[in-house]
């Protein structure tokens, strides 16, 4: 009894709340600088540089209910923003904010900065209005081959495969897209035919990287040379030499959503597009679920951090990664039937022209996750369709369209840098296995 009674009962575990490590003071000065700088190129160039004249958005798009017009100060409006940019700026180097708000401050300081640069456009002797709507149209029509392009890297990365043969994939999907909708008549098969033949190449990127453990990053570029190279041979040796056989599929047409195409902004920018852009929404939606949401995803990812382990528990490696990286090839080739049939029609030689490598840029700033994939892939689109607003719009001064190429690479770049956060691909991400 004597024994008993000094028995102590067990301590109560305590949880500790989460502490986020501080973040350096190098990082924390040379971010705070940029911002600042940021700040007063919003200030002084698009703010005291304008013309004047007020800026004008319209929130048309083409659907029968449309929103009143918003009209800006072209010249206050500029100012005020980049005081804000400015602001967050010295908070950062002041007291610098916590790694998990990052992101939220590289958004603020995006849209300020594109506000004030879209009121300094505007703010010239003449007049002159945008069509947001319009914008964010052309946004997702151009973000659309990027979007599925990025899933297929995210969904092969998770793996543990780095996918950077997503060129060579939207390069063969669109080649044979257009071609067996050309030669069955029907757009459908066009479409059938675009994804296997982007599942085709992913498959061989699987076999020489999963069974002969070819060095994966040198691989990547080898299959995209190659799709160059085949797509380029038979687009010469076949449609031109008879292109009413070979490449002339039709285009695939918007096919409004009944009751929600006439929602305004969101009806027009939403659910007046063809059936490849419905099938990217599955695609989001689905990815995002299974990743994170089923068993197999569950596998998925351990494959992609930790092989080892994740065999020990009896999950097949190398049958995930198989599967994983054909099904990314197959959204591939989605994409790249959008840039033949989607959109154009024909195929012309090397009409990707770099799409893919820019989506294996919106994997890495997406930090290798389905949502914030299909987010950098808009903001590329944005920027992209930015540069034709500006050429259509005539500012104050004239704007080189490669400055604003140049903007959603130098947000990637602070993504990388770990201004959003840290940033770190899968573990064994380009790592071969057994």
């Amino acid at each position: 009894m004597s024994g008993s009674a000094n028995v102590q009962a067990p301590a109560a575990v305590v949880e500790l709340p989460h502490v986020e490590p501080p973040v350096s003071l190098r990082k924390r000065v040379l971010t705070g600088a940029l911002l600042v700088v940021v700040g007063l190129v919003t200030v002084l160039g698009w703010g005291l540089g304008s013309g004047g004249a007020d800026a004008t958005f319209r929130f048309g798009g083409g659907s029968s209910v449309t929103l009143p017009d918003l009209r800006v100060p072209g010249t206050v409006t500029p100012v005020v923003l980049g005081v804000v940019v400015v602001l967050l700026g010295v908070f950062q180097l002041a007291r610098g904010f916590r790694a998990r708000r990052g992101p939220l401050v590289v958004a603020v300081t995006l849209v300020c900065f594109v506000v004030a640069f879209l009121c300094w456009v505007m703010s010239g002797a003449d007049a002159q209005s945008m069509d947001v709507v319009r914008l964010l149209q052309q946004t997702v029509f151009l973000a659309t081959p990027l979007i599925l392009g990025a899933l297929a890297g995210v969904l092969g990365e998770r793996s543990g495969v780095v996918n950077v043969a997503i060129e060579g994939q939207l390069l063969t999907g669109a080649f044979a897209g257009a071609l067996v909708g050309s030669m069955a008549g029907n757009l459908g098969a066009g479409v059938v035919g675009a994804v296997l033949a982007g599942a085709v190449v992913g498959w061989l990127l699987a076999v020489f990287a999963i069974r002969y453990r070819v060095n994966q990053v040198i691989l990547g570029v080898v299959l995209n040379a190659a799709a160059l190279g085949f797509t380029g041979w038979a687009y010469k040796a076949l449609m031109q030499t008879d292109t009413q056989r070979y490449n002339s599929p039709g285009v695939l047409g918007p096919l409004p959503v009944p009751g929600l195409s006439q929602i305004p902004v969101l009806g027009p920018l939403l659910f007046q597009a063809n059936v490849l852009v419905y099938v990217m929404y599955v695609v989001i939606i689905a990815l995002q679920v299974v990743l994170f949401r089923t068993k197999w995803g569950l596998r998925t990812r351990a494959v992609g951090e930790h092989p080892k382990a994740a065999a020990t528990v009896g999950i097949d490696v190398l049958r995930v990664r198989y599967v994983n990286v054909v099904v990314a090839g197959g959204i591939a080739g989605l994409a790249g039937a959008y840039l033949s049939i989607g959109t154009i029609g024909p195929f012309t030689e090397n009409m990707s022209a770099g799409k893919g490598f820019i989506a294996l840029a919106a994997v890495i700033f997406g930090r290798w996750t389905p949502r914030g994939a299909v987010g950098a892939a808009l903001l590329f689109g944005f920027f992209a369709a930015l540069q034709t607003l500006v050429g259509i719009l005539q500012g104050p001064a004239a704007v080189p369209s490669s400055f604003l190429a140049m903007l959603p690479y130098l947000a990637t770049i602070l993504a990388v840098a770990g201004f959003v956060g840290r940033v770190r691909p899968p573990a064994a991400s380009g790592e071969a296995y057994p």
